[in-house]
C-alpha cells in the first residue's frame, strides 16, 4: 500500500524567505516528531534516525535522503531510502499577493510513502497531517523569529 499526501498553506513571507527555511535540512528535519536525530552531509544529503511506533521495528530506522532537484526558490524534491520504507516529497513554492498587498507564499507539500514492512503506511496515513501541522507551526515560528 502508498500512501499519497498533499497539502498546501500560505505562509506570510516572500518565496525566498520560506526557501531558506524549506532547503535547510536541519530546519526541515527538526520539527517531524518521528525524526529522532539526523545527521547532514558534506554533499547536502541527510541521514534521518526515525523512531517508528510499529511493533515489528524495535530500534530507530536510518533512512538516507537526497535531493533530487532542486531550483531555488521554487521547488525541491527529495527522496529517502531505507529497509522498512521509501518516501519521495516535494516542496513547491509561489508568490501570491493577499488583499493587504503583502507578499505570500502558497507552499505545497506532496508526500508518497511506500512501506516494506507491514503497519508502515498505516502509520503514515494516521499521522501525516500532524506531521505537516509540525512543519508548518515551524516554519512560522522561524518567520517570526528571523524576518
Amino acid at each position: 500500500m502508498t500512501v499519497r499526501v498533499e497539502r498546501t498553506m500560505t505562509v506570510p513571507a516572500s518565496p525566498e524567505r520560506v526557501w531558506e527555511f524549506i532547503a535547510d535540512p536541519d530546519r526541515r528535519a527538526a520539527p517531524i516528531s518521528v525524526i529522532e536525530r539526523w545527521e547532514t552531509h558534506d554533499d547536502g544529503s541527510a541521514t534521518w534516525h526515525l523512531a517508528l511506533p510499529i511493533p515489528l521495528i524495535d530500534s530507530t530506522v536510518a533512512v538516507e535522503t537526497s535531493d533530487d532537484e532542486r531550483r531555488a526558490p521554487d521547488y525541491v524534491s527529495f527522496t529517502g531510502r531505507s529497509k522498512v520504507m521509501s518516501v519521495r516529497g516535494e516542496h513547491e513554492l509561489e508568490a501570491i499577493e493577499r488583499d493587504d498587498a503583502d507578499v505570500a507564499t502558497r507552499l505545497t507539500n506532496r508526500f508518497v510513502v511506500d512501506g516494506r514492512i507491514p503497519g508502515v503506511e498505516r502509520f503514515f496515513k494516521r499521522n501525516f497531517d500532524a506531521e505537516l501541522e509540525n512543519l508548518e507551526r515551524a516554519l512560522l515560528a522561524d518567520i517570526e523569529e528571523r524576518p
